[in-house]
Parts: C-alpha cells; sequence; structure tokens
C-alpha cells in the first residue's frame, strides 16, 4: 500500500510540506487516479493552449559552449568577421617521401614546424593518421568501404624539439617486423608518451608544453601501404595494380587546434572530409625515373626531371587557350617520358606550396600530360595541367575547358583564384579535391575546381560541417552550369521542395549536427543538396543578388581562416542589414518547414480583395502572393512591383507572424478585379503540398 501523496512525489520528485491524510488504496484505484490526473491535466494544457499564440516564433541563434567561449575571448563577434583578436596556428611541412611500386608501399620522413599563435600553452600534439581506416578494425561509417586490409601507418620514430617517444612501448612494427626503439641520443631525457598509434587520431603528451607566440618541431617516419581494389567511396581505393598510384592523406598530419574546441579530435570514418591548417609544404617525392608525378605546388626542379622537349612545351602553355601535350602517349620511360637520371633508376620530384591546407599528388609509369590555361580576371592567366592514362584520353577530351570556365567563373562569383596552377589527376578516386589538385576526369571537373575556394582558402570544418564547402559549392554549381550553357540560372523550386520531398522525416538530422555521425541516409543530403535549398529559400528574403554579395563578402572575410557556421550566419545578417535569427534557427537547427496555403479569398467593396494565408508548419516566412489583375491596375500598393501590366508580386514580411498566429490577412487593392493569386510563385519556401497556393483552387 502506498500513501496518496506517493503519487504525486513520484511524478513531481516533491512531497508536499503538509502529509495528506493516509487513504489506503487498491491498485485499481491508484490506476483510475492516474487516470483522472491525466484527463485533469490534459484539460488543464487545453485551456493554457487556448491562452497562448497558436506557435511561438523562435528569433534568436542558438550559441552553443564552443562558440560562446570565442565571444567571451574575443576571438568571434556578431560581425561574422574575424576579429583583432582572432587567431590561427600555422604548420610547415617538410617530407621526403619514397615510392616502391612493388610492394605498393610509401616510405617518408618528415620535420613539422609548429606555430603556436594561440594563448595557450599546450600540453599535447594531435596527429591524425588517416592510413589507419585501412587497418580494418577501426571505426569507419557506412557505406564507405577499404579497398584492403593493410597494417595501416607504420610510425617507426616520433620526436618533438629532439625528445623521442618510445615506440617499443605501443608495439608498433614496421615494415620488416621491427619495433621502435626510444632514440638512443636522447635516452636520458624523459620519453614522450604516445597513444593512439592504431587509431586516426593519436596523442603525443608532452613533458614541455609549447609556449605561446613559440615554435616546436615534430619529427616523424613512417610508412604504409597504399591500397588497391574494388573499395567503395572515394579515397577508399588509391592505387591501380602497381602502375598508378594516387596517394591521399598520405602523410601523417598534425591536427587543427583552434579557438572554439582546442584540438581536434574526431576520428577520421571515411564519409567526411577533413578540417587542416594552413603552412608551407616543401615536399621531395622519389619514384622510379620514367614515372610523371603530378601534385601540390609548384615544381622546383623541372631541370632535374624534365626532358628538355617537355619543359620547351611548358613554356607555351600560358600563350593560349588552345590544349599542349607536354608528354605524349608514346613518350614512355626515361629520356622520353622524364629525363634521365644521373645515377641509378629512380628521380626526386621536389614541389613546394605556400599557404595550403595539405599536399596531394599521384604518378604513374605511363600518364599522358597536357596543359592549358585560365585567365583569371586581376590576375592573369594561371596553367591547368591534366595527367591521365592514355586510354581514359576520352574523359579528359574537354577537361581543360570545363575547369577554366569553373576557374574563370568562380573568380568572379567569389574572389580571384588565389593558388599558382591547378592539376587534374587521373586515378581511382575520381570525385576528390586538394590543394591545386583535382582527383577528377570532365565529369566532376567543374565541382571539384570550385573547392579551391571552400575549404582549400576558406577552410571551414569539413569533418562537423561538410555543407559549409560541399553545400556552397552545390549552390554555385548551379550558376556555374547555367554560364557554361549560357542560359539564365534559376534556384526557384529548390526551397520549396524541402517540405515535399525531405521536411519531417525522422532520420534526418539538422544541418548543425556533427556531419561526421549523420548516418549514411542523410549525409549526402544534409552536407551537399540541402544547402541550396536555404539558400534558395534565403534569396526569397533577401533577393538572390544580395545572398552572392554575403557570401562574397564572407568567404572573402575568412580567407586562411577557419570560420564557423556562427560566422557565416552573423555575417550574412550583417551584409543584408537584418537580424535573420529566425531564418537560421529554422533552416540549419530544425528539419520544420513552412507548410504555407491560401485558407480563402473574399471580395470586397470597390476591388479590395483579401487573401487569407495559412501557415501550417513551425517555419515562418514571407507572405509573396502574384496576383493577376483583370486588366491594368488604377492604384498602386507600396510592397507590390509589376511583372507586366497586369500582373504584380506582392511581398510581406515574414515578421507578420513574429506575433504567434498562423493566419494572415493579406489585403490586396489595386482598383481592379483579381483574376487569381498564387502564393510563394517562385517555390522557395518548404511546402509539403504546393496545390494548396493557388486560388481559384482549379
Amino acid at each position: 500500500m502506498a500513501p496518496t501523496w506517493a503519487a504525486e512525489a513520484f511524478y513531481t520528485g516533491r512531497q508536499p510540506a503538509v502529509t495528506p491524510i493516509q487513504i489506503p488504496m487498491t491498485r485499481r484505484s491508484f490506476t483510475t487516479s492516474l487516470v483522472l490526473l491525466g484527463l485533469v491535466t490534459l484539460e488543464a494544457q487545453a485551456q493554457s493552449a487556448a491562452r497562448l499564440p497558436e506557435r511561438a516564433v523562435r528569433r534568436d541563434i542558438p550559441i552553443t559552449n564552443a562558440f560562446r567561449r570565442a565571444l567571451v575571448a574575443g576571438t568571434r563577434d556578431s560581425t561574422g568577421r574575424p576579429t583583432s583578436r582572432h587567431w590561427r596556428m600555422r604548420t610547415d611541412y617538410v617530407i621526403e617521401a619514397r615510392l616502391d611500386p612493388a610492394s605498393s608501399r610509401l616510405y617518408g620522413r618528415e620535420t613539422v614546424t609548429i606555430h603556436n599563435r594561440s594563448p595557450d600553452s599546450l600540453a599535447q600534439v594531435v596527429l591524425r593518421l588517416d592510413p589507419n581506416i585501412f587497418l580494418g578494425n577501426t571505426p569507419q561509417a557506412a557505406p564507405w568501404v577499404p579497398a584492403e586490409v593493410t597494417d595501416g601507418m607504420v610510425v617507426t620514430r616520433l620526436a618533438v624539439n629532439g625528445r623521442a617517444a618510445d615506440l617499443a612501448a605501443q608495439a608498433v612494427p614496421n615494415a620488416q617486423g621491427a619495433r621502435g626503439i626510444t632514440d638512443a641520443a636522447n635516452a636520458s631525457r624523459p620519453p614522450l608518451t604516445v597513444t593512439g598509434l592504431r587509431s586516426t587520431v593519436a596523442r603525443v603528451a608532452l613533458s614541455e608544453k609549447i609556449a605561446p607566440r613559440s615554435t616546436a618541431t615534430l619529427e616523424i617516419e613512417w610508412n604504409h601501404k597504399l591500397p588497391g581494389g574494388p573499395g567503395v567511396g572515394h579515397r577508399m581505393t588509391q592505387r591501380w595494380a602497381d602502375t598508378l598510384f594516387q596517394p591521399t592523406q598520405w602523410y601523417p598530419r598534425v591536427a587543427v587546434y583552434d579557438d572554439l574546441r582546442g584540438w581536434d579530435s574526431e576520428l577520421y570514418l571515411g564519409p567526411s572530409e577533413f578540417y587542416n591548417e594552413f603552412g608551407r609544404f616543401d615536399v621531395r617525392l622519389d619514384v622510379p625515373a620514367g614515372w610523371i608525378v603530378s601534385g601540390t605546388g609548384l615544381l622546383q626542379n623541372p631541370e632535374q626531371v624534365l626532358t628538355a622537349r617537355a619543359r620547351e612545351r611548358l613554356g607555351r602553355v600560358l600563350g593560349s587557350d588552345s590544349v599542349t601535350t607536354i608528354v605524349g602517349p608514346d613518350e614512355i620511360g626515361p629520356g622520353a617520358a622524364t629525363a634521365m637520371p644521373a645515377s641509378g633508376d629512380r628521380l626526386v620530384w621536389h614541389f613546394v606550396a605556400d599557404s595550403v591546407n595539405d599536399f596531394a599528388w599521384a604518378t604513374a609509369r605511363k600518364f599522358v600530360w597536357q596543359a592549358t590555361r585560365a585567365t583569371i580576371p586581376g590576375k592573369g592567366p594561371v596553367p591547368i595541367h591534366m595527367v591521365y592514362l592514355p586510354g581514359r584520353a576520352n574523359l579528359f577530351r574537354d577537361a581543360g575547358q570545363i575547369t577554366r570556365h569553373a576557374l574563370e567563373f568562380y573568380s568572379r562569383l567569389w574572389f580571384p583564384y588565389e593558388f599558382p596552377q591547378l592539376t587534374l589527376q587521373d586515378g581511382p578516386s575520381s570525385g576528390m579535391e586538394y590543394p591545386m589538385v583535382i582527383n577528377s576526369n570532365r565529369g566532376a571537373a567543374d565541382h571539384e575546381t570550385f573547392h579551391q575556394w571552400a575549404p582549400m582558402v576558406v577552410g571551414n570544418n569539413e569533418t562537423w560541417y561538410g555543407w559549409m564547402d560541399e553545400g556552397f559549392n552545390q549552390y554555385a554549381n548551379i550558376f556555374s552550369d547555367a554560364h557554361a550553357a549560357g542560359r539564365a540560372a534559376s534556384v526557384d523550386r529548390a526551397g520549396q521542395d524541402y517540405g515535399r520531398l525531405v521536411s519531417g522525416n525522422e532520420a534526418e538530422p539538422p544541418m548543425m549536427w556533427n556531419a561526421n555521425y549523420a548516418g549514411p541516409q542523410y549525409y549526402g543530403f544534409t552536407t551537399y543538396s540541402k544547402l541550396p535549398m536555404v539558400l534558395s529559400s534565403l534569396g526569397g528574403v533577401v533577393g538572390d543578388s544580395a545572398v552572392h554579395r554575403g557570401i562574397r563578402e564572407f568567404a572573402t572575410a575568412w580567407k586562411y581562416r577557419h570560420p564557423s557556421p556562427w560566422d557565416f550566419m552573423f555575417s550574412m545578417n550583417r551584409s543584408v542589414g537584418q537580424d535573420l535569427g529566425w531564418f537560421w534557427y529554422y533552416w540549419l537547427f530544425t528539419t520544420e518547414s513552412v507548410d504555407g496555403s491560401i485558407r480563402n479569398v473574399t471580395r470586397g467593396a470597390a476591388h479590395r480583395t483579401t487573401v487569407r494565408v495559412h501557415q501550417a508548419g513551425q517555419m515562418p516566412s514571407p507572405v509573396v502572393l502574384e496576383v493577376k489583375l483583370a486588366r491594368a491596375p488604377t492604384k498602386r500598393m507600396a510592397n507590390a512591383t509589376m511583372k507586366d501590366a497586369t500582373t504584380a508580386v506582392i511581398t510581406w514580411p515574414a515578421s507578420v507572424w513574429f506575433a504567434g498566429s498562423r493566419t494572415f490577412d493579406a489585403v490586396l487593392d489595386f482598383g481592379v478585379a483579381v483574376e487569381s493569386v498564387q502564393l510563394d510563385p517562385g517555390g522557395r519556401f518548404p511546402d509539403r503540398d504546393p496545390a494548396d497556393n493557388r486560388w481559384p483552387k482549379s
């Protein structure tokens, strides 16, 4: 038996100050009491709801703890621009790597200079070891499937400022089965502690912290097998047999340390891409003589690796838009495809790239190498290189022309192309991008070229918020494709389609969810497809030209920095001169829709017509009506524009909904009869059933 107050204490967590009379209760009477209590509660809720607005419209932008800390520190603010206190780290790499085609193995050593520009003393260094995804026992996301199981990234030596890690304790074998050992020269000094060498994220605990505004030197020796075979997903296959290699995310990288979350410790799961720091790369690649090498940066030693004939052909590339063959399909081997080595049977290709956030490359025994140019507004010509297998020439037939248009178009849409060259690389991972490199043929050339702006210059966190480059990319592609085809671009219907196709599906995560854990069903949609819908809708609020201007201002302000979604939202608010908190909240933080409709139309005296508009969803939007008049109007409405002599578009701002009503009476007063009305004529706002947006309904 339980006293009556026990039920209240159980459901509310409170015990009354005065204990009521103790009345014994049976199981049935207790259940009946709970049912009656529920009915009373429901009735009270109904009475309360009757006094509340029909919907409460949220108008602010939620702020997470990470961004709130940045606001308090003054490294970011509500202007959406980098503040005077904003800082970013820098990492400079010197890498030497040797490819052994017979074993498909890459051997490397690197020196990384870490420039601590933060106000913090760093007690650890976080490393990204992406090749460990091929171990077969590390976490990975569906449907990405590695081409083969390998021994992952094998680290044989690691030291910070000359102090070596005790890798023997890690029990990490190298290619020959030996164990890493403590550097004998530093045996008397305390060793570094390293964890996670068999994960895609490793941590180096430092015995001496890296002080603010100081540098540290990280030295690593490593090797790993480049996987080949029928993998699924980008980067899961990095070679074709033993004659073409396309290494990506192939060296130990220092993770980003930023003002939002400190060290980026997200695991590499496959679909989500990278978040890297900017710096200088000085890279030497040792490959068999006769093999062509392409990659990020500028070739520093053409006299040592190229034939005189190839160098002469390269000298003509910037002179015209024609395609020049640098190395033809019949030029194979040392002395024909490349220079003859001074000794031995190998050549070292030396590349340097500054202010980039990664380095990728490709090499093959029988690459065809062609080049053309793009003329960048305000900058002049830059070369476009293409390297591909002879049997795949059809895939690169007009790739140079497509890439030229993309470089020139996006230079006008955002800002002039920043880098000194761009290279298209053939290989198994077709459809991937790195600084100055796109692993693509003609099929994805336009899309991958845009990535040279984001994230290669505007360095967003692709792992968390991939829509900040892929989504912008998909949106920009719409305008580039239309321009290339000589037609007007349109993003009409895109915003409306969200309500019809997706909104309300419980499997869909909001855009502000960490994309690394978005799941296979909606990762692609949230990362790639939704932002064009968002920006279509935003164009319905402020105009497409204002959207383009705002994005361009945001991108220019955040060159070579790490913007967050909040920086983008605040930057757009400032650019358009409006508080769009309500817009960002519903589009980015929820999966709601507008679901507008025309309830009825009432004709009044003197041709005054009232259109009752209803919004069933939680997301508000402007009320936009396209009205067909019986004849030319005799009166003007301040919020109307005329499409032609008898067609008007009238707009009321989203603020008409902020008081909480779901219905709005739009009064039309043109002095003439209204023949038809269409709500949201551009299809910019999410709507499950656009059929109820017309009057007359037929």
